[in-house]
């Protein structure tokens, strides 16, 4: 008798265990469907060129400068009209010189990023973490990744279009300086979303 209520210990001990052991969970895929994306290479505007410095450089800032300087003095002391218009000429040939100059700098490029997605979970979506991924498409190497954060609400159901241009290629080997419709050939492409987070605070990461 006593060796039956042994076991009976032993077992209902065994399934109180059971019971607050924690269950493996699983994580899900989001509730956002990637519907496109795509990249591109975009020719700079150079007097729209969102990377580079100021359209006046040093230079040209300096020789303006002295042009005022010599034309406010020629004004104030009287000068002819001829010779305030022989500063005014070679004003403006100083200013065709730097256009000159400028026009012969280099093309230069940037990246525009795109993705869209659809909401199709019962929660409104407010911040998107996603990654663009390239890879080589023969052997599957990553060879890039572009990481975004697109912080605007996509309500369930609604579907939203993002896109980025920043001056950094997709991988090391697709130039920023030039132009070569090839170069996309050999690359594998992917967007894969790393978070959401929900209006109402909830956050779901990928594991």
């Amino acid at each position: 008798m006593k060796a039956v209520v042994v076991l009976l210990l032993f077992a209902s001990a065994c399934v109180s265990i059971n019971a607050q052991s924690p269950q493996p969970t699983t994580q899900g895929p989001p509730d956002l469907l990637i519907l496109k994306f795509s990249w591109s290479k975009e020719r700079l505007n150079w007097e729209r060129d969102p990377f580079s410095a100021p359209n006046e450089n040093l230079d040209e800032l300096r020789v303006r400068m002295r042009n005022e300087r010599r034309m406010q003095e020629a004004k104030r002391n009287g000068s002819s009209q001829m010779e305030i218009n022989k500063i005014e000429r070679e004003a403006r040939a100083d200013a065709a010189i730097f256009e000159r100059m400028k026009q012969k700098r280099p093309a230069r490029y940037g990246f525009l990023y795109k993705a869209t997605f659809r909401n199709t979970g019962e929660k409104a979506v407010v911040a998107i973490d996603w990654d663009y991924v390239f890879s080589d498409a023969a052997t599957q190497q990553e060879l890039g990744r572009r990481q975004f954060t697109s912080e605007e609400r996509v309500a369930p159901g609604k579907k939203k279009e993002f896109s980025f241009f920043i001056p950094s290629p997709p991988t090391n080997t697709i130039s920023a300086d030039a132009l070569n419709s090839h170069e996309r050939e050999q690359l594998a492409e992917s967007v894969i979303v790393t978070r959401l987070v929900y209006a109402d605070g909830t956050i779901w990461h990928r594991r």
